[in-house]
């Protein structure tokens, strides 16, 4: 039970997937809580659930780690084991309060999940990936929920959702069974409805007018390079000045996807410089990424070139382990082959938005888009709309690039703002402020992809006080704790 329910959770993070993986994979934890060494069962389920949603770890290792696939098989079940302790945690707390039963000990178990989580989200630097809540991104009101109580919110509803269902069925329970997919069913509706809702596009206090915006998302469907070749790095820039070509527009914005010019760097190689300097000179602005330096200090930035204005500048703030930079490099050393440039970045050391045409662009550089709360913040500091731009091709067309796409439509409803996101192989989309589709290229498309939209203002409850849900949780969680500590038998 515990091998087959992991790997309907793990599937549940697949490109095309259904809410029947989340009820397989879900369902038969929660009944798995009231046998014997449950902390066991848990850890397997973990551990087979992020075996099949990682997978596609293995072609990257193998790819661009140049290492042999039966090593890259066991870095993988490894990963898998480590991050299945976080399921062996929940199994282990959540039998206690499952075996107590009652109102409090099923309402605890959501919190618990959630209160792991965080965990997850910030413990050595943090791996927010495959939040429960991206399980159910294709159920109606799940993403405009998230402006209200954000992923984590959506996760425990989630969560709570089949603790219920599990716990009707085995206690012959009808009316909590049918009372958990009613309530569940009752506040989607509430986010289709209202999720989304504002005081106006830009805000009831706004001053600017409402202007809408256009913009081309731009997707060379340009694979990474193991080696430098001229000739194709060639063909690759051709291919990417030939699609912004056709897309600059006198007055709108360009995005060019994580690493389209790659190798080139922008203030260094003249030839980059002056093509932008031709699209800038038509009326277009351009949005790409680049290194940046400072003395000996090196940045992943994005670069606003905007005709009649300075350069501006954000630089990436939280960076990937193993990608821009290796913990404990020197037992790590092999693991620098996975990204180029691996160990040399820095962290930005403040929050910079850019400047254009009016709006507020808070970039989010590819990793950066699963952290909840650090998009939030890119909100309060005042981000009218929310850009990104992302290598994906270390992943090929696997689950991987639609897994990192379902984070980066969560902080779109989170925020309730417009998010534009350029990727080189896929996935580039326009999304909503609910979080819904308004234009995508898939995995391995080629194209530029127009978008037109209006900046926001509006402050979501979730962008006001996203510590709501995590201390609400943690609250719960203690007191449920304390509530089962006391019903223990005297020593």
């Amino acid at each position: 039970m515990a091998i087959a329910s992991g790997i309907c959770w793990g599937l549940s993070f697949a490109e095309h997937s259904s809410l029947l993986f989340s009820l397989a994979g879900l369902v038969p934890l929660f009944l798995l809580l009231s046998v014997p060494r449950a902390w066991l069962w848990g850890w397997i389920h973990g551990a087979v659930s992020w075996g099949v949603a990682m997978v596609w770890l293995v072609g990257t290792l193998t790819t661009y780690g140049q290492i042999q696939g039966w090593l890259a098989g066991l870095l993988l079940l490894a990963f898998a084991l480590v991050f299945g302790l976080y399921t062996l945690v929940f199994s282990a707390i959540g039998s206690r309060l499952w075996k107590r039963g009652g109102v409090l000990a099923l309402l605890a178990l959501p919190a618990l999940w959630v209160v792991i989580e965080i965990v997850r989200g910030f413990l050595i630097t943090g791996f927010p990936w495959n939040l429960a809540a991206y399980a159910w991104i294709r159920m109606p009101g799940a993403l405009p929920l998230a402006a209200w109580i954000g992923a984590w919110g959506v996760s425990a509803l989630i969560v709570g959702a089949h603790a219920g269902l599990a716990r009707g069925v085995t206690t012959k329970n009808l009316p909590l069974a049918v009372g958990t997919v009613l309530g569940t069913a009752f506040l989607l509706a509430l986010g289709a409805r209202w999720g989304a809702a504002s005081g106006g596009e830009r805000g009831a206090q706004a001053s600017p007018p409402q202007i809408v915006r256009t913009a081309a998302l731009i997707q060379p469907d340009t694979p990474n390079q193991i080696a430098f070749d001229a000739a194709t790095f060639e063909a690759d820039y051709a291919r990417l000045l030939a699609l912004t070509d056709e897309a600059c527009r006198s007055g709108s914005l360009v995005l060019w996807p994580e690493s389209a010019a790659w190798p080139m760097i922008y203030g260094r190689d003249a030839r980059l410089s002056a093509d932008l300097a031709r699209f800038t000179a038509r009326g277009c602005s351009i949005l790409l990424n680049s290194v940046s330096q400072e003395g000996e200090r090196y940045f992943n930035s994005a670069l606003l070139v905007a005709p009649g204005q300075a350069v501006e500048r954000y630089d990436k703030r939280h960076l990937v382990p193993f990608g821009e930079y290796v913990p404990l490099s020197r037992v790590f050393s092999f693991m620098a082959s996975l990204a180029r440039n691996a160990g040399d970045f820095s962290p930005a050391a403040e929050l910079v938005l850019l400047d254009w045409s009016g709006e507020k662009l808070g970039p989010a550089i590819c990793y950066e888009v699963v952290f909840p709360g650090e998009v939030a913040a890119l909100t309060r500091a005042g981000a009218t709309v929310l850009v990104s731009v992302t290598n994906d091709a270390w992943y090929g067309d696997t689950a991987a690039p639609w897994q990192h796409f379902a984070a980066a439509r969560f902080r779109a409803a989170e925020n309730r703002r417009w998010l534009l996101r350029a990727a080189i192989t896929g996935v580039t989309a326009v999304v909503g402020p609910d979080g819904s589709l308004h234009g995508e290229l898939g995995v391995g498309a080629r194209g530029a992809l127009s978008a037109r939209f209006l900046g926001r203002t509006d402050l979501s409850p979730f962008v006001r006080a996203p510590w709501v849900v995590p201390s609400l949780c943690a609250a719960l969680l203690l007191a449920a704790l304390v509530a089962v500590r006391r019903d223990r038998p005297p020593i």
